[in-house]
């Protein structure tokens, strides 16, 4: 009979070494001793996200790399671990925004304590004890090597987000221009939503002067990452936030304050998805040898709709700070960038800026005309595009 040791020992080397996978699993399913490998099963999976959550992953960015590199299952299984570690700790060390992000991608306790979760789990998705083992060791070689982040700083005293009451006033504006037959009266309409909503920051600016910086991250879905990180950044700096992008896990960490990161969050949704559509709507591309340019076009359209659309909102926030007549306004706001710059630095000490380089010049043209475009929309989704 196995040790528990020897095989949480097997499980973490099939996760680590790929051409061993198959044969560990078929040797501990062949073995006879299911409860003992479930438990096993259960145990290094716990105890790896235990050390992910050490080491500044949070709840849902452990959901979103296991979807990104495995597969919905292992995801859901790395997520009830994530769950199980959650429910050992005291409430009154948890942070606050982990369980919302456990409730957002469904990963809650309801196994039962008699049996070890993962049997229990393969009973509940119709699954064999071997495609389950298969599935919990999926998901560990995504989490068993995954680096270490910063840890995001928690708002401090009460969140300071986006009145709801705000929010609807935008979205009665903005279901206007959306609905509008006239191009000139949805793009004056869009843009005013944006001048609302900077507005509605400089008035938090100006009631919490104090506030302190804050981050979150914001995950993206392939193809084009690079391009879609420089659309994000574009709306951060124009609504005052610091952002980096960690291209090869497939996320952006935004600074800024939560006001501020609200619209970002807000914006971005919205744009990535006008974004996508007009690149689809323009087509592909083949070049005179008959070589698809397809890639490229898409690309450069990305890119420079980015650049455009920063551009675009840096004119609106502009004008809403010249309709904010108050004199305690710049100070507030450049005490607020300094807060901003501060913690950004302290979290990314080593980061470099990066240059994209464009080889589709139509590409680059339709970007911007699409970007010219574009509804300045606000709608309450989660970033995921």
């Amino acid at each position: 009979m196995r040790e528990l040791e020897e095989v949480t020992t097997l499980l973490l080397h099939a996760a680590t070494v790929p051409p061993a996978r198959k044969s560990v699993v078929r040797l501990l399913t062949t073995s006879g001793e299911e409860r003992l490998v479930a438990t096993a099963a259960d145990l290094v999976l716990v105890e790896v996200v235990a050390r992910l959550l050490r080491r500044g992953w949070q709840p849902y960015d452990v959901h979103r790399i296991t979807l990104r590199r495995a597969d919905a299952r292992a995801a859901a299984l790395a997520g009830e671990a994530v769950a199980e570690e959650v429910s050992r700790r005291p409430a009154a060390t948890l942070d606050p925004r982990w369980r919302e992000q456990l409730a957002r991608v469904g990963a809650e306790p309801w196994w039962q304590g008699d049996r070890p979760r993962l049997t229990q789990w393969a009973e509940r998705h119709g699954r064999t004890f071997t495609q389950a083992l298969s599935d919990a060791v999926g998901a560990l070689a995504v989490l068993a090597t995954l680096p270490a982040l910063p840890e995001l700083p928690l708002p401090a005293g009460s969140r300071e987000g986006v009145d709801e009451k705000m929010l609807a006033r935008v979205r009665a504006l903005l279901a206007k221009a959306e609905s509008t037959p006239y191009p000139e009266e949805a793009e004056a309409l869009s843009a005013k939503a944006q001048e609302l909503m900077s507005r509605y920051s400089f008035e938090q600016a100006l009631v919490q002067p104090r506030a302190t910086g804050a981050a979150r991250r914001f995950w993206l879905d392939e193809p084009y990452l690079a391009a879609k990180a420089s659309l994000v950044t574009a709306v951060a700096t124009a609504n005052r936030c610091r952002a980096v992008s960690y291209e090869k896990l497939g996320f952006l960490a935004v600074v800024g304050h939560e006001v501020d990161l609200d619209i970002v969050e807000l914006l971005a949704t919205s744009l990535l998805v006008q974004a996508t559509e007009a690149m689809l709507a323009a087509g592909s591309r083949v070049g005179s040898g008959g070589r698809s340019r397809t890639r490229s076009f898409r690309h450069a359209f990305l890119l420079s709709y980015a650049t455009r659309i920063g551009e675009r909102l840096r004119e609106a926030d502009t004008t809403a700070t010249a309709e904010v007549a108050d004199s305690r306004l710049l100070p507030v706001l450049a005490r607020r960038g300094e807060e901003v710059e501060a913690l950004f630095v302290s979290l990314f000490p080593t980061v470099a800026r990066r240059t994209h380089t464009v080889s589709n010049g139509e590409g680059w043209h339709a970007g911007r005309a699409a970007a010219d475009q574009a509804k300045l929309t606000l709608e309450r989704r989660r970033l995921s595009v």
